[in-house]
C-alpha cells in the first residue's frame, strides 16, 4: 500500500510538472512490484499495463477539464480523431493479450528509449501541413491508440508532435492531446479488463488485467500531486528536469527488463 501511494504521488507530480503521462513510470515500477508480490510471471506486464491505464483515467479527466476551462482544446479535432483512437486502443489491448510478457517488456523499453531520446534532444516537429480530414485523423488516431495501449500512456508523446506538425500551436496541441488522453485511458482500461476476464490464476482483487487496489491508491494521491507539480512548473527549470526524466525513463525500462527476464 505504501509503495502504491508513493508511486501515485510521484506520477501525479511529474505529470503536472512536465506534462507527461504516468505510464512511463507506472508500468516498470508496477512490474517490479508485481514480481515482488509473486504475481504470475507470464502476466506481470499485462497487469502493469492494464492497471496503469485504469489509474490514468481520473488524471486524464482532470487534465481534460482544466484545459477545457481555458478554452484551448480543439474539440473539432478531438471529435474526428476519437473514433480512430477508440478502435486503435481497444485493438491494441487484444494484441497485447496475445503477446508474451517478454515481448511486451522489450517493446515498452524500446519505445521509452525513443521517448527519452526525444526529450533529451528537445526535438520539436516543424509544421508541414494542416490538420487532415476525418479519414486522415481516424487513421492517425488508430495508430496513436494502438501504440498507447501497448505501453499504457495517454498518447501525448505521439499526439502533441503530430498536432504541432499539422500547424497547431504548442498550447492548443497540449490541451487537445490531454482531451485525447481520456478516451485512450478509458478504452484501454475496458480492453484490458475484457482481455484478462477469462485468464486463470490472476491474483485477488483483479478484474481482468486491472489490479484495483493499486488503481485506487495511485489515483487517490496522483489527483492531488498533479496540481502541485503544475504550480511548480513555473518556478523550476523544466527543460533541465526533462533531461533528468529522460535518464530516469531509460533506467526504469532497464529495471523492468531485469525484473521480467531475471
Amino acid at each position: 500500500m505504501v509503495a502504491f501511494l508513493a508511486l501515485g504521488g510521484v506520477v501525479g507530480f511529474l505529470a503536472g510538472l512536465l506534462g507527461i503521462g504516468g505510464g512511463g513510470v507506472m508500468v516498470p515500477v508496477l512490474t517490479a512490484l508485481f514480481v515482488g508480490q509473486a504475481f504470475p510471471t507470464e502476466q506481470v506486464v499485462h497487469l502493469a499495463l492494464g492497471t496503469s491505464m485504469a489509474a490514468i483515467v481520473p488524471t486524464a479527466l482532470s487534465s481534460l477539464w482544466a484545459h477545457h476551462r481555458k478554452g484551448a482544446v480543439l474539440w473539432n479535432v478531438v471529435q474526428r480523431i476519437t473514433p480512430g483512437i477508440l478502435f486503435g486502443t481497444f485493438a491494441g489491448t487484444f494484441l497485447a493479450s496475445y503477446l508474451s510478457t517478454n515481448s511486451l517488456a522489450i517493446f515498452f523499453a524500446c519505445f521509452m528509449a525513443y521517448v527519452a531520446l526525444q526529450m533529451w534532444l528537445g526535438i520539436k516537429p516543424t509544421p508541414h501541413r494542416d490538420v487532415p480530414g476525418m479519414v486522415g485523423l481516424s487513421a492517425t488516431g488508430a495508430g496513436i491508440g494502438g501504440i498507447s495501449a501497448l505501453v499504457a500512456i495517454g498518447g501525448g508523446t505521439l499526439s502533441v508532435p503530430f498536432l504541432m506538425w499539422c500547424n497547431v500551436n504548442i498550447r492548443q496541441a497540449i490541451a487537445t492531446s490531454s482531451a485525447i488522453g481520456f478516451p485512450i485511458a478509458l478504452a484501454g482500461t475496458v480492453g484490458y479488463v475484457l482481455n484478462g476476464w477469462q485468464v486463470a490464476g490472476l491474483p485477488p482483487y483483479t478484474l481482468g488485467f486491472v489490479y484495483w487496489p493499486a488503481v485506487v491508491l495511485i489515483a487517490l494521491v496522483s489527483f492531488f500531486t498533479t496540481s502541485l507539480g503544475a504550480n511548480l512548473a513555473h518556478s523550476l527549470p523544466v527543460a533541465a528536469l526533462k533531461k533528468v526524466f529522460a535518464v530516469l525513463l531509460v533506467l526504469l525500462s532497464a529495471k523492468m527488463l531485469h525484473s521480467v527476464f531475471a
